[in-house]
């Protein structure tokens, strides 16, 4: 299994990943403990982490490498639009060593 995380800056790291594994539940299994700052997530091909540090959100996937940067967007992608306002940036980065994607707010084009 290959394993990417990522550290994204907030002032809420609880609320955001509450709101994330509530929506992330819809479609697969999740869990969030208020309590100890911690979830997890089951995809159909792979799994997460989610952790409520100090000042940041915690973030880790593990999935054959095949799927994980379709897991990395996934979780980013729905973080970043939760969290459009504070304009959170999900960055990824893999044990391999080598860099996963990156989610941020879409840039108006208007």
């Amino acid at each position: 299994m290959a394993r990417s995380e990522a550290r994204v800056r907030t002032d809420r790291p609880h609320r955001y990943a509450k709101q994330l594994a509530s929506h992330l539940g819809r479609r697969s299994t999740t869990s969030w403990d208020e309590e100890t700052g911690v979830g997890s997530l089951v995809f159909q091909d792979g799994t997460g982490s989610l952790t409520a540090a100090d000042g940041a959100l915690l973030l880790a996937v593990e999935a054959d490498a095949g799927h994980l940067a379709r897991l990395e967007d996934v979780v980013g992608r729905h973080l970043v639009r939760f969290g459009a306002k504070d304009e959170l940036v999900v960055e990824w980065h893999r044990d391999t060593g080598e860099p996963g994607t990156t989610q941020r707010k879409a840039e108006d084009t208007a």
